[in-house]
């Protein structure tokens, strides 16, 4: 793996690996822009706290945020992941290969 490709999943990684940022993109993974005050409704924390995580998603490049009026209503961004796609399916590839060539040691 790149130092160029772990850079930019790095931050990914971290900003999807919180469970709240996890719910957050499950509730905007439908395309629907939502304001934060939607975005809050059913979760444990306060729109400031809400608000802290969507950051956090939108500096990693997940959601993007654009002002409507005095609200700020934030969409996923579906490629965004894309890059963790590809590392875990070449990780997944190289494990498939390192269990393969175990097997055959054993069996052998």
């Amino acid at each position: 793996m790149s130092k160029k490709v772990e850079e930019r999943t790095a931050p990914v990684f971290a900003a999807m690996g919180d469970a709240t940022r996890l719910r957050l993109v499950s509730r905007l993974c439908d395309g629907s822009p939502r304001s934060i005050s939607q975005l809050t409704e059913g979760l444990d924390l306060t729109r400031q706290g809400v608000t802290k995580h969507l950051h956090v998603l939108e500096e990693a490049g997940i959601v993007q945020s654009d002002r409507v009026g005095r609200e700020s209503r934030f969409t996923y961004i579906p490629d965004s992941i894309e890059p963790l796609r590809s590392y875990l399916d070449t990780v997944s590839a190289q494990w498939d290969d390192a269990l393969s060539r175990l097997k055959s040691f054993v069996e052998d």
